[in-house]
């Protein structure tokens, strides 16, 4: 009769870390994720960076656990702005310490998950935007100056959008069902990504 082997609390824990050791090959900045020639790689570039993964559902999270009008305000913000962001830079304007603005969004949207801060909506929404503000930018660094461009640009909004979305139906889904360690642990993995896309650059 084989007998089920026991993993202490501690060692189960570490086991968490394990998707550390591959994140250098995942957490490519900005530029880096692929040409930007098509609407497929629009629509993929938000999914093959860790930055922005973690960002955009981290943004549907903090906005479903916020609830109210910040469920539709908040991702709004980050949408808008991003958007806005993204044009700016394909103007030829920049702004220094983009990466680290990307890293820091995911840091602090990390943490406020965890620690269920809710700011006023305004605030919530001045926040969002800034952080949106360097994920645009980082954008447009990458959008060719062609018709290909637009395309682009429409593919990585509508995954935006999506992630958005399932950082909402993640986070209502978990206040439905009382799961407050649910978001608490999202958060906290949330914030370890920012923490070590903060200390990779």
């Amino acid at each position: 009769m084989k007998t089920m082997t026991t993993i202490s609390t501690p060692r189960r824990r570490s086991l968490y870390l394990l998707p550390l050791l591959v994140l250098p090959s995942v957490a490519q900045a900005h530029p880096g994720h692929g040409a930007a020639t098509s609407l497929a790689s629009g629509l993929a570039h938000p999914l093959l960076g860790l930055d922005h993964l973690c960002a955009l559902v981290a943004v549907g999270l903090w906005a479903a656990q916020r609830g109210g009008r910040a469920l539709w305000a908040v991702p709004l913000a980050f949408v808008s702005t991003m958007t806005l962001g993204a044009l700016a830079s394909t103007s030829g304007h920049t702004i220094p310490f983009t990466e680290q603005g990307i890293a820091a969004s995911v840091l602090i949207l990390g943490i406020l998950i965890a620690a269920a801060i809710r700011l006023p909506l305004a605030a919530s929404i001045l926040l969002v935007g800034s952080f949106a503000w360097f994920h645009g930018f980082a954008h447009g660094a990458e959008i060719p100056a062609n018709a290909s461009g637009f395309a682009y640009g429409a593919g990585m909004v509508a995954t935006t959008a999506g992630l958005h979305l399932v950082g909402i139906a993640a986070g209502l889904s978990a206040q439905k069902l009382a799961r407050e360690t649910f978001m608490c642990r999202c958060g906290w993995a949330i914030a370890a990504c920012g923490l070590y896309l903060t200390i990779a650059l």
